[in-house]
């Protein structure tokens, strides 16, 4: 089977975003997901396109990377193709090879916890363990603890909001700035999340913010559903530096995991750095099972 490589257009990423939500399986390792594109949409449609990869057979795609980083992909297959020997064949070589023009020379790493045949490939090829993630899932057909702190839904809607100085302008701006203290980050602002919101997974996400009586907003996340009876996924979650330790964490995963199941979502997933002990047992505290931990691939050319 012939297969292609190719950047995909901005207009085509509607139908990129579907095929990943139709490949969202339950017991299947984590693997990229339509809410990945969802929080990448913050860059643009085009923006966001040009950092996507896609490998297609003759009919339809069977893998989608996108660029984290110009030296990170991460991978998304088609459970039917998993282990299509001419696919994991391709893949990995385009990946191996700078002059296919997917990842640099130098240091290189793939995300791929799904794909036995492309995970053999790269055992073959030298590429070595990275970095180590940890994986966890909540089974939403479980019993969920009740959220012990108030938490609102940014529903704005899709056309996000018009007068700066209304009730759900001032709740994006509350979510921008706790997530960006939670991440130590001075790139993401409420034109970032204008953005976000704009894009077409965002039609199936909820926006939560959660608050304290006295400090008021202390922590953030965004769930994505893949579709009712599919895993759903949380990215980000973060909470603001001076508020952890206190609950809060373990609350907006558990608000999370309810705004889930209200989308018809049949399990929660979120993936962490190992390294991120308070993470971990945040998620382990709000009753997700930790699965086996899955290291990215390395490569270093040089």
């Amino acid at each position: 089977m012939r297969i292609d490589l190719r950047t995909p257009t901005a207009p085509e990423l509607p139908a990129i975003v579907d095929a990943l939500r139709s490949w969202q399986q339950d017991g299947l390792p984590i693997q990229l997901h339509p809410g990945d594109l969802g929080w990448s949409w913050q860059i643009g449609a085009e923006g966001l396109a040009a950092r996507l990869r896609i490998w297609a057979g003759r009919r339809e795609v069977l893998a989608v990377g996108m660029l984290d980083g110009p030296d990170v992909l991460r991978l998304g297959i088609a459970p039917h193709a998993a282990a299509d020997a001419a696919l994991a064949q391709a893949i990995a070589a385009d990946l191996s090879d700078p002059s296919r023009e997917v990842l640099p020379d130098g240091p290189v790493s793939v995300e791929a916890r799904f794909g036995p045949a492309l995970r053999k490939q790269f055992a073959a090829r030298g590429w070595q363990p990275g970095e180590v993630w940890a994986p966890f899932v909540l089974d939403l057909d479980a019993r969920l603890p009740d959220v012990e702190v108030p938490v609102v839904s940014l529903d704005v809607g899709r056309d996000g909001f018009t007068a700066p100085d209304s009730p759900a302008a001032e709740l994006v701006a509350a979510w921008s700035r706790v997530h960006a203290a939670a991440f130590d980050s001075t790139r993401f602002t409420v034109d970032r999340w204008q953005m976000t919101a704009n894009g077409y997974p965002y039609a199936s996400a909820r926006c939560l913010l959660a608050l304290d009586p006295e400090r008021g907003p202390v922590a953030t996340s965004i769930v994505w559903s893949a579709g009712p009876g599919r895993p759903g996924l949380i990215e980000p979650l973060g909470v603001e530096p001076d508020a952890r330790g206190s609950g809060f964490g373990r609350a907006i995963t558990l608000a999370s995991a309810h705004a889930l199941r209200a989308l018809g979502s049949s399990s929660v997933l979120v993936c962490t750095p190992a390294a991120n002990t308070p993470a971990t047992a945040t998620y382990a505290a709000a009753g997700f099972q930790r699965l086996p931990d899955a290291a990215d691939f390395t490569l270093d050319r040089l």
